[in-house]
């Protein structure tokens, strides 16, 4: 389930390069159109919805992830975006020790110190290109990515109520936005509600039920098919590709989520012989 949603978010860069609408109208007329295939999903399913702080907590971060993705991509390229976005494993090591007293050992500092290190490429190439704003919008989005990786977590938490109250207030907000727009021709709205149906939509149903039996951490890891995917697509049907400080500082980061990948992976297979 965490690879399917992996593989259907990975269609959010390419699809956002090929709408001229302004990133906020984007996003919330996506999450108006997510929010009904994910209220018809909980009706089927007979879902009960929750409604407290911590649902709400959820939902705003939600809402800040979609909406400042929608804005970094328009702001930088879809690979830094995604790939900064997608450093949440480094995140959830910090949010861990934070909110669960959880401290990191060796193998999460390192990461850490790797993949911080591969942001800071990120940066420079971001300075050097005067799209240091879309890199910092990025990162941001990062850290409500975490909270939404760690939704099942908390205690009253609930994450297909929260993506969907998320979903639900993004949509009804920015979705007007979209009144201004001009340009509605069917190459326009066909990836629009493509990013509706299935880059959040379906992603976010697929992830719901992933993350109920994931612990925070592998389902970020396994996230990383994203930021693979993600740019592969925009440079083979857009042509925007990475650049060389960039392209370094995302090879840095997959490293140091391999790295701690691997070492969890050796832990555990130790611990079970």
């Amino acid at each position: 389930m965490m690879t399917a949603a992996s593989i259907c978010f990975s269609l959010g860069g390419l699809l956002m390069k090929l709408i001229p609408w302004n990133p906020l109208a984007i996003n919330g007329v996506r999450n108006l159109i997510a929010s009904a295939l994910m209220g018809s999903y909980i009706i089927v399913t007979r879902h009960r919805l929750r409604f407290n702080l911590t649902v709400l907590f959820g939902a705003v971060s939600m809402a800040g992830v979609t909406t400042l993705y929608a804005i970094a991509n328009k702001l930088t390229t879809a690979g830094n975006t995604i790939v900064l976005q997608c450093a949440a494993p480094v995140w959830i090591v910090l949010f861990m020790f934070l909110f669960f007293r959880q401290k990191p050992g060796r193998t999460e500092i390192i990461s850490i110190i790797i993949v911080l290190s591969g942001i800071v490429c990120f940066f420079f190439e971001g300075l050097s290109g005067g799209k240091w704003l879309g890199d910092l919008l990025a990162l941001i989005s990062g850290f409500f990515y975490t909270i939404v990786f760690m939704l099942n977590k908390f205690e009253k938490g609930d994450a297909l109520s929260s993506v969907f109250f998320g979903q639900l207030g993004c949509g009804l907000i920015l979705s007007p936005l979209a009144f201004r727009e001009t340009n509605f021709t069917l190459p326009v709205l066909i990836p629009v509600i493509l990013l509706g149906l299935v880059q959040v939509g379906l992603a976010y149903i697929f992830f719901t039920t992933g993350i109920k039996y994931t612990d925070p951490v592998t389902a970020a890891i396994i996230n990383t098919v994203e930021p693979i995917l993600n740019p592969t697509l925009v440079a083979i049907f857009y042509g925007e590709k990475l650049g060389s400080l960039a392209l370094a500082g995302a090879v840095i980061v997959l490293c140091g989520v391999l790295y701690y990948n691997i070492r969890q992976a050796r832990k555990s297979r130790e611990s079970t012989e």
